[in-house]
Protein backbone atom coordinates (compact mmCIF):
# COMPACT_ATOMS: atom_id res chain seq x y z
CA UNK A 1 0.00 0.00 0.00
CA UNK A 2 1.79 3.22 -1.10
CA UNK A 3 2.02 6.28 1.78
CA UNK A 4 2.43 9.71 0.46
CA UNK A 5 5.47 11.47 1.59
CA UNK A 6 6.03 15.38 1.64
CA UNK A 7 8.85 17.01 -1.04
CA UNK A 8 9.64 20.37 -1.21
CA UNK A 9 5.62 20.65 0.12
CA UNK A 10 3.87 18.36 -1.94
CA UNK A 11 2.47 14.97 -1.25
CA UNK A 12 4.10 12.95 -3.71
CA UNK A 13 3.02 8.71 -4.39
CA UNK A 14 5.19 6.51 -5.55
CA UNK A 15 4.73 3.01 -7.24
CA UNK A 16 4.49 0.42 -9.23
CA UNK A 17 1.90 -0.60 -11.68
CA UNK A 18 2.49 -4.63 -12.62
CA UNK A 19 1.06 -5.51 -16.61
CA UNK A 20 0.82 -9.05 -17.49
CA UNK A 21 0.19 -10.03 -21.27
CA UNK A 22 -2.56 -13.19 -21.09
CA UNK A 23 -3.15 -12.75 -24.81
CA UNK A 24 -1.01 -14.58 -27.82
CA UNK A 25 0.27 -11.51 -29.02
CA UNK A 26 2.36 -8.59 -28.28
CA UNK A 27 0.57 -5.72 -26.24
CA UNK A 28 2.35 -1.82 -26.58
CA UNK A 29 0.80 0.42 -23.62
CA UNK A 30 -0.02 3.43 -25.27
CA UNK A 31 -1.23 5.92 -22.49
CA UNK A 32 -1.62 5.01 -18.57
CA UNK A 33 -4.18 7.31 -16.92
CA UNK A 34 -4.20 7.49 -12.63
CA UNK A 35 -7.60 8.32 -11.44
CA UNK A 36 -9.32 8.66 -8.06
CA UNK A 37 -12.38 7.50 -6.86
CA UNK A 38 -14.80 10.45 -8.54
CA UNK A 39 -12.88 9.48 -11.96
CA UNK A 40 -10.64 12.30 -11.77
CA UNK A 41 -7.53 12.21 -13.97
CA UNK A 42 -4.82 13.51 -11.05
CA UNK A 43 -2.07 11.96 -14.35
CA UNK A 44 -1.33 10.57 -17.26
CA UNK A 45 1.34 9.22 -18.92
CA UNK A 46 1.97 8.55 -23.36
CA UNK A 47 4.60 8.43 -25.38
CA UNK A 48 8.17 8.48 -24.09
CA UNK A 49 6.87 9.66 -20.23
CA UNK A 50 5.40 5.96 -20.46
CA UNK A 51 7.95 4.12 -22.58
CA UNK A 52 11.02 5.46 -20.21
CA UNK A 53 8.45 3.84 -16.83
CA UNK A 54 7.92 0.93 -18.16
CA UNK A 55 10.36 -1.98 -17.54
CA UNK A 56 10.12 -6.11 -18.57
CA UNK A 57 11.16 -8.63 -16.61
CA UNK A 58 14.74 -8.17 -16.04
CA UNK A 59 15.18 -4.86 -15.58
CA UNK A 60 15.11 -4.29 -19.55
CA UNK A 61 13.25 -1.21 -21.26
CA UNK A 62 10.83 -1.60 -23.63
CA UNK A 63 7.58 -0.18 -25.83
CA UNK A 64 6.31 -3.76 -25.87
CA UNK A 65 5.00 -6.83 -23.38
CA UNK A 66 5.32 -10.28 -25.14
CA UNK A 67 2.53 -12.69 -24.35
CA UNK A 68 2.77 -13.91 -20.93
CA UNK A 69 5.25 -11.42 -20.22
CA UNK A 70 4.99 -9.02 -17.42
CA UNK A 71 5.88 -5.15 -17.62
CA UNK A 72 6.06 -2.95 -14.56
CA UNK A 73 5.12 0.74 -14.89
CA UNK A 74 7.08 3.04 -12.13
CA UNK A 75 4.55 5.91 -11.02
CA UNK A 76 5.04 9.01 -9.30
CA UNK A 77 2.53 11.75 -8.96
CA UNK A 78 1.47 14.44 -6.44
CA UNK A 79 -1.33 14.24 -5.30
CA UNK A 80 -4.04 16.84 -4.73
CA UNK A 81 -5.07 18.72 -1.74
CA UNK A 82 -8.18 19.79 -1.91
CA UNK A 83 -9.40 16.57 -1.61
CA UNK A 84 -6.81 13.71 -0.90
CA UNK A 85 -7.79 10.60 -2.41
CA UNK A 86 -8.18 7.52 -0.47
CA UNK A 87 -7.70 4.92 -3.24
CA UNK A 88 -6.42 5.04 -7.23
CA UNK A 89 -7.76 3.14 -10.33
CA UNK A 90 -6.21 3.36 -13.60
CA UNK A 91 -6.88 3.30 -17.46
CA UNK A 92 -4.65 1.75 -19.53
CA UNK A 93 -4.43 1.64 -23.23
CA UNK A 94 -3.07 -1.02 -25.40
CA UNK A 95 -2.69 -1.49 -28.97
CA UNK A 96 -1.43 -4.77 -30.94
CA UNK A 97 0.11 -5.28 -34.25
CA UNK A 98 -3.15 -6.60 -36.02
CA UNK A 99 -5.69 -4.48 -34.35
CA UNK A 100 -6.95 -0.72 -33.04
CA UNK A 101 -6.30 0.72 -29.62
CA UNK A 102 -8.31 -0.73 -26.80
CA UNK A 103 -9.20 0.37 -23.37
CA UNK A 104 -8.44 -2.01 -20.28
CA UNK A 105 -9.61 -0.49 -16.56
CA UNK A 106 -8.72 -1.77 -13.13
CA UNK A 107 -5.84 -1.52 -11.40
CA UNK A 108 -7.15 -0.28 -7.86
CA UNK A 109 -4.88 0.22 -5.01
CA UNK A 110 -5.75 2.17 -1.80
CA UNK A 111 -3.46 4.47 -0.29
CA UNK A 112 -2.13 4.46 3.03
CA UNK A 113 -3.03 7.47 4.87
CA UNK A 114 -0.86 7.10 7.89
CA UNK A 115 2.16 9.91 7.53
CA UNK A 116 5.56 8.47 7.28
CA UNK A 117 8.24 8.22 9.64
CA UNK A 118 9.85 11.10 11.02
CA UNK A 119 13.57 10.60 11.89
CA UNK A 120 16.51 12.65 12.61
CA UNK A 121 19.94 13.11 10.62
CA UNK A 122 21.56 10.48 9.54
CA UNK A 123 24.45 12.61 9.39
CA UNK A 124 26.08 16.11 11.18
CA UNK A 125 26.28 19.30 9.19
CA UNK A 126 27.04 19.63 5.54
CA UNK A 127 26.78 20.32 2.55
CA UNK A 128 25.51 16.62 2.02
CA UNK A 129 24.20 15.77 -1.50
CA UNK A 130 20.90 14.02 -1.19
CA UNK A 131 21.70 11.67 -4.47
CA UNK A 132 18.70 9.97 -5.74
CA UNK A 133 16.38 10.49 -8.42
CA UNK A 134 13.35 8.38 -9.50
CA UNK A 135 13.57 8.23 -13.50
CA UNK A 136 17.27 6.93 -13.08
CA UNK A 137 17.06 3.65 -15.44
CA UNK A 138 19.90 1.64 -12.73
CA UNK A 139 19.09 4.18 -9.66
CA UNK A 140 17.97 2.64 -6.36
CA UNK A 141 13.94 3.33 -7.15
CA UNK A 142 14.10 0.84 -10.60
CA UNK A 143 16.13 -1.65 -9.03
CA UNK A 144 14.30 -4.99 -7.93
CA UNK A 145 16.10 -7.75 -6.01
CA UNK A 146 14.54 -11.37 -6.28
CA UNK A 147 15.19 -13.23 -2.41
CA UNK A 148 13.00 -16.19 -1.36
CA UNK A 149 11.18 -16.20 -4.83
CA UNK A 150 9.72 -12.71 -4.34
CA UNK A 151 10.58 -9.44 -6.27
CA UNK A 152 10.94 -6.47 -4.20
CA UNK A 153 12.51 -2.91 -4.31
CA UNK A 154 14.33 -2.22 -0.71
CA UNK A 155 16.07 1.04 -2.15
CA UNK A 156 12.61 2.60 -3.40
CA UNK A 157 13.05 6.04 -1.02
CA UNK A 158 16.51 5.27 -0.94
CA UNK A 159 19.54 8.44 -0.64
CA UNK A 160 22.98 8.17 -1.42
CA UNK A 161 24.90 11.55 0.52
CA UNK A 162 28.16 12.72 -0.40
CA UNK A 163 29.51 15.70 1.36
CA UNK A 164 30.73 18.07 -0.79
CA UNK A 165 32.72 21.60 -0.41
CA UNK A 166 31.44 25.34 -1.18
CA UNK A 167 32.55 24.63 -4.64
CA UNK A 168 30.69 21.45 -5.31
CA UNK A 169 34.08 19.35 -4.67
CA UNK A 170 33.78 15.43 -3.01
CA UNK A 171 37.36 15.39 -2.19
CA UNK A 172 40.40 17.84 -0.77
CA UNK A 173 43.00 16.89 -3.69
CA UNK A 174 43.66 13.39 -5.38
CA UNK A 175 39.74 11.75 -5.82
CA UNK A 176 40.68 8.71 -6.49
CA UNK A 177 42.40 8.80 -3.09
CA UNK A 178 39.36 7.25 -0.65
CA UNK A 179 41.09 9.12 2.51
CA UNK A 180 40.66 12.52 0.77
CA UNK A 181 36.96 12.65 0.36
CA UNK A 182 35.18 15.42 2.51
CA UNK A 183 32.54 12.11 3.88
CA UNK A 184 35.00 9.85 4.49
CA UNK A 185 34.98 8.94 8.02
CA UNK A 186 32.22 10.94 9.01
CA UNK A 187 30.09 9.90 12.19
CA UNK A 188 27.10 8.78 11.13
CA UNK A 189 24.19 8.59 13.48
CA UNK A 190 21.32 6.88 14.89
CA UNK A 191 17.74 8.59 13.26
CA UNK A 192 16.06 7.20 16.34
CA UNK A 193 15.84 5.39 19.37
CA UNK A 194 15.80 1.86 18.03
CA UNK A 195 17.12 -1.66 18.93
CA UNK A 196 20.53 -2.51 16.46
CA UNK A 197 18.98 -5.56 14.00
CA UNK A 198 21.69 -6.36 12.09
CA UNK A 199 25.49 -5.24 11.31
CA UNK A 200 28.48 -6.72 9.17
CA UNK A 201 31.96 -5.36 9.56
CA UNK A 202 33.69 -8.18 7.76
CA UNK A 203 34.78 -6.19 3.91
CA UNK A 204 37.44 -4.94 3.42
CA UNK A 205 37.92 -1.55 1.53
CA UNK A 206 40.49 -0.21 -1.28
CA UNK A 207 42.34 2.90 -0.45
CA UNK A 208 41.89 4.09 -4.65
CA UNK A 209 38.60 4.29 -5.86
CA UNK A 210 40.05 2.71 -9.11
CA UNK A 211 41.57 -0.28 -7.36
CA UNK A 212 37.53 -0.96 -5.97
CA UNK A 213 36.53 -4.53 -7.17
CA UNK A 214 33.68 -6.11 -8.02
CA UNK A 215 31.09 -7.87 -5.18
CA UNK A 216 28.65 -10.47 -5.35
CA UNK A 217 25.08 -9.29 -4.71
CA UNK A 218 25.49 -10.61 -1.21
CA UNK A 219 28.46 -8.16 -0.29
CA UNK A 220 26.54 -5.25 -2.24
CA UNK A 221 25.79 -3.24 0.92
CA UNK A 222 29.61 -3.84 2.44
CA UNK A 223 29.50 -3.27 5.88
CA UNK A 224 25.89 -2.29 7.12
CA UNK A 225 24.19 -1.70 10.37
CA UNK A 226 20.46 -1.88 10.63
CA UNK A 227 18.49 -0.28 13.41
CA UNK A 228 15.12 -2.10 14.51
CA UNK A 229 13.10 1.12 14.80
CA UNK A 230 9.61 -0.46 15.29
CA UNK A 231 6.00 -1.18 13.65
CA UNK A 232 8.10 -3.40 11.17
CA UNK A 233 10.49 -0.53 9.61
CA UNK A 234 13.96 -0.96 10.01
CA UNK A 235 16.55 1.92 9.10
CA UNK A 236 19.81 0.64 6.77
CA UNK A 237 23.13 2.70 6.27
CA UNK A 238 25.81 0.86 4.53
CA UNK A 239 29.14 0.88 3.16
CA UNK A 240 30.53 1.76 6.20
CA UNK A 241 34.28 1.99 7.19
CA UNK A 242 35.80 -1.11 8.08
CA UNK A 243 36.55 -1.23 11.81
CA UNK A 244 34.47 1.76 12.61
CA UNK A 245 31.08 -0.03 13.81
CA UNK A 246 30.04 1.21 17.64
CA UNK A 247 27.22 -1.23 17.97
CA UNK A 248 26.36 -5.05 18.31
CA UNK A 249 22.79 -6.65 17.66
CA UNK A 250 20.43 -6.15 20.23
CA UNK A 251 22.20 -3.04 21.67
CA UNK A 252 19.72 -0.16 22.36
CA UNK A 253 20.49 3.17 20.91
CA UNK A 254 19.63 6.65 21.15
CA UNK A 255 18.81 9.32 18.35
CA UNK A 256 21.88 11.02 17.78
CA UNK A 257 24.20 8.08 18.87
CA UNK A 258 27.09 7.50 16.61
CA UNK A 259 26.66 3.93 15.10
CA UNK A 260 29.84 3.62 13.07
CA UNK A 261 31.35 5.65 10.57
CA UNK A 262 30.93 6.84 6.41
CA UNK A 263 33.14 4.36 4.26
CA UNK A 264 33.66 2.60 1.08
CA UNK A 265 32.95 -0.32 1.04
CA UNK A 266 30.78 -3.20 -0.98
CA UNK A 267 28.71 -1.57 -4.14
CA UNK A 268 29.77 1.68 -4.44
CA UNK A 269 31.38 4.41 -6.77
CA UNK A 270 33.04 6.77 -4.14
CA UNK A 271 32.72 7.13 -0.26
CA UNK A 272 29.16 7.85 0.72
CA UNK A 273 26.40 6.87 2.73
CA UNK A 274 23.51 4.78 1.76
CA UNK A 275 20.39 5.07 3.46
CA UNK A 276 17.01 3.84 3.17
CA UNK A 277 14.36 2.07 5.22
CA UNK A 278 12.19 -1.05 4.36
CA UNK A 279 9.52 -2.94 6.04
CA UNK A 280 11.77 -6.14 7.21
CA UNK A 281 15.65 -6.90 8.55
CA UNK A 282 16.62 -7.67 5.20
CA UNK A 283 19.12 -5.33 3.38
CA UNK A 284 17.48 -6.50 -0.24
CA UNK A 285 14.58 -8.79 0.70
CA UNK A 286 12.29 -5.98 1.91
CA UNK A 287 10.04 -3.46 0.65
CA UNK A 288 11.76 0.35 0.54
CA UNK A 289 8.99 2.25 2.54
CA UNK A 290 9.19 6.50 2.71
CA UNK A 291 10.41 8.27 5.22
CA UNK A 292 11.00 12.05 6.22
CA UNK A 293 13.26 14.15 8.20
CA UNK A 294 12.03 16.03 10.85
CA UNK A 295 14.62 19.10 9.98
CA UNK A 296 17.20 19.93 7.76
CA UNK A 297 18.31 22.96 5.39
CA UNK A 298 17.97 23.45 1.66
CA UNK A 299 21.12 25.23 -0.29
CA UNK A 300 20.41 24.60 -3.53
CA UNK A 301 20.73 21.62 -6.18
CA UNK A 302 22.06 20.09 -8.98
CA UNK A 303 19.90 20.06 -12.26
CA UNK A 304 23.29 17.52 -13.79
CA UNK A 305 24.25 14.94 -11.14
CA UNK A 306 27.30 14.91 -13.78
CA UNK A 307 28.26 17.98 -12.37
CA UNK A 308 29.00 16.81 -8.75
CA UNK A 309 32.52 16.98 -7.81
CA UNK A 310 33.63 19.46 -10.32
CA UNK A 311 30.88 22.48 -10.53
CA UNK A 312 29.59 24.20 -7.63
CA UNK A 313 25.68 23.61 -7.23
CA UNK A 314 22.85 26.11 -8.10
CA UNK A 315 22.03 27.86 -5.10
CA UNK A 316 18.25 27.97 -3.70
CA UNK A 317 15.81 30.52 -5.25
CA UNK A 318 15.20 33.11 -3.21
CA UNK A 319 11.64 31.93 -2.92
CA UNK A 320 12.01 28.96 -1.73
CA UNK A 321 11.78 27.95 1.46
CA UNK A 322 15.57 26.86 3.39
CA UNK A 323 14.50 25.47 6.39
CA UNK A 324 12.55 22.00 5.90
CA UNK A 325 10.47 19.90 8.44
CA UNK A 326 8.88 16.83 7.97
CA UNK A 327 10.38 16.18 4.47
CA UNK A 328 12.03 14.28 2.64
CA UNK A 329 14.66 15.66 0.32
CA UNK A 330 13.92 16.17 -3.22
CA UNK A 331 15.93 14.86 -6.06
CA UNK A 332 19.90 15.85 -5.95
CA UNK A 333 19.51 18.49 -3.37
CA UNK A 334 22.47 19.92 -1.56
CA UNK A 335 21.25 20.16 2.38
CA UNK A 336 22.38 20.81 5.73
CA UNK A 337 21.63 19.30 9.26
CA UNK A 338 21.73 21.01 12.78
Amino acid sequence: MPTPVVIEGSRQLSYELHLTNFTSEPLSPVSVEVLDEKDRVLASFSGTALTSRLAQGGGAAGATIAPGMRGLIYLELALPTDAPPQALSHRIKYRTADSGPFVVEGGIVSINQAAPLVLGAPLRGGPWAAIHSPDWPRGHRRVLYTVDGRARIPGRFAIDWVKLDDSGRTANGDADVVGNAYGYGAEVLAVADAVVAATRDDIPESTTVAAHPKHAIGDATGNYVALDLGDGRYAFYEHLKPGSLRVKPGQRVKRGNIIAALGFTGDSTGPHLHFHVADANSPLGAEGVPFVFERFEVLGSYRDIGELGSKPWLPRAPSQTSRRDDEMPASNVIVRFE
